[in-house]
Order: structure tokens, then sequence, then C-alpha cells
């Protein structure tokens, strides 16, 4: 076996959050920061897995016996909670592939992340493209055996541009789009110093009953909206319409009136609300605003996003 080499983008979802689970079309782009994984021949009947963070500086090891792992009777799971969900996805991958991860080989794994784990840029989505990857098989029917979820940030971690998504089976609805807007240079992205379970806001979405169907077309028309803004102004108008409309489905307050309520330019979440990014929109640079609050990690743009 040669030595392999796979990489995954990261991912900001624009627009389209929480209702992109329900068939709503969402505004996504892929960041300049994502995930490698490496896989070497190693020792046989073993996979070794080595994760490093954005520094270097290993964070998980683990060395799983293959014929254990891949056991049809009396199989036990690992008690490490990163190394149960390693286990699924590799156990998941094999029922897609049955070739993939020969007990008779062996397998050293290294993955290293381009960001810090709690920016919320999709340590995971990136890990189930490498896998997928790896294992020749559909990474969104992977992700939807495994950690469930829209799919989004697994097209961000293969596509280059921003993209539309919509939910689809077998395949998810993707269409690259050209987001460079002329106001780029006003759009910055501010870290909330917390990292959002998304699996957590995920399920208390699923829990609402309530009417969605009007929240699922108004929230598509901003995403094609958005896609095509020109002006900063109208892009502000409508990530407030974006705002409101979540913020009446979740019943929960916008993230600029609960944060930044004297901030002069629009304030979005980005994905579950509650924590990792949102993009502020400004004509001036909102470094010292946000400092003098907490929040020292202020990425512009141009920054942070590839496309």
């Amino acid at each position: 076996m040669t030595t392999k080499k796979f990489y995954g983008n990261g991912k900001l979802l624009l627009s389209g959050e929480y209702v992109v689970l329900d068939g709503a079309q969402c505004l996504a782009v892929p960041t300049v920061y994502g995930q490698q994984m490496t896989v070497a021949p190693g020792a046989p009947g073993q996979l070794h897995w080595a994760s490093e963070d954005h520094n270097g500086n290993p964070w998980f090891t683990y060395v799983f016996d293959l014929e254990a792992l891949f056991a049809k009777e009396n199989y036990t799971a690992p008690e490490d909670q990163v190394a149960l969900r390693l286990a699924s996805l590799f156990r998941e991958a094999r029922n897609l592939n049955p070739g993939f991860l020969r007990t008779g080989q062996g397998y050293r794994v290294a993955t290293r992340l381009g960001f810090p784990r709690n920016w919320g840029l999709g340590s995971s989505s990136t890990l189930v493209s490498n896998i997928a990857d790896w294992a020749g098989v559909n990474p969104y029917l992977l992700l939807e055996r495994t950690f469930s979820g829209s799919g989004y940030d697994i097209a961000c971690a293969r596509n280059n541009t921003a993209i539309l998504y919509r939910t689809g089976s077998p395949l998810p609805e993707i269409t690259p789009v050209r987001f460079s807007p002329a106001f780029k240079s006003c759009l910055y992205f501010v870290h909330l110093n917390r990292k959002q379970d998304s699996r957590e806001g995920i399920r208390h979405y699923k829990d609402l009953k309530i009417p969605k169907a009007q929240a699922i077309r108004d929230i598509t028309g901003i995403s094609l909206q958005l896609s095509r803004c020109r002006t900063l102004e109208e892009f502000e108008q409508l990530l407030g319409r974006h705002e409101t409309i979540i913020a009446s489905l979740v019943a929960l307050p916008p993230v600029k009136e609960r944060l930044f309520p004297d901030y002069p330019g629009g304030v979005k979440s980005l994905g579950a609300w509650g924590g990792d990014f949102v993009l502020v929109t400004t004509e001036n640079d909102p470094r010292d605003y946000f400092a003098s609050r907490g929040y020292h990690t202020v990425l512009p743009y141009e920054d942070m996003v590839l496309c």
C-alpha cells in the first residue's frame, strides 16, 4: 500500500441554518482552513490513529485492532468517545464498501487541523469527507449513517467555491456560485469564544412542533438574493430579515439583540445559534469594538473564505 493524502475544506453557513434540514436552499462557503489526512502502511491487523491540532500538538491517539473492530458477533465498542465516533465511521464505511480496511493489512493515519478546534469550521465534516474519499464511498450517505446533519458541510469540504445547497437523496442539489461581492471588505467573522454543539442545535430544531413551510420558502428566496447581492445596504437588509425569520422559528433572540445591541452594523448567526462565528458588516474596522467586549478573534472575509 502506498501513502495517500486527503484534504477537506472547512465551512461556513451564511444562510439557511436549521431550515436547510427541511429542504430550504442555503448559501454556504468553504474556508481557507481545513483538515488534512495521511494514510500510510502500518503494523498488520492494526489501525494506528493520531490527530494533531492546528499547532501540530497531538490531541488524540488510538490503536484499533481491525479484527475486533469489524467483529460480527460480540463487538465491543470503544469507551473513549472520539474512538467510538471513529469506529462508527469505519464500520459504516465498511458496510458501504466491504473491501475497505482489510484486516490482514495495517494502517497509520495522521490528521491535522488547519484551525483551532473550538472554531467550529468543520472538524467532523472534513473528517467524514476524508474518510469517505479513502474508503471510496458516498460521503453524504456516510454522514447520514453516522453523525447526521444536512450535508452542506460535506459539500463545502469538497468544493472550492461558494455553493447554493439543498438536501436530496441519494445526492443533494449543489449549485456552485460566484459569491465575491464588491463590498466583501466590509464583511468580518467574529468568534463568540465558545463552540456550539451542532448536534444539540439539530435536536432542538427537530423538537419544534410549529409550521415551517413559509419560513423554508422565505429563507430559500433570501439565500438566492444574498448570492446575487450587489450593495452592502441590500445585504444588511437581507441579513436582518433572515435573523427575524429564524428567531421567530426557534424562539430565540437574535445574536445582535442578545450580545451587541449597540453595534452599528449587521450581525448574523452562522449555523446553530449560540456559538462559533457570527458574520458582521461594517464600513470601518470593527476589531476595537469587539475587543472591548472580550471578542478578540475577528477575521476579515478575505482571510477566511476560500472563494
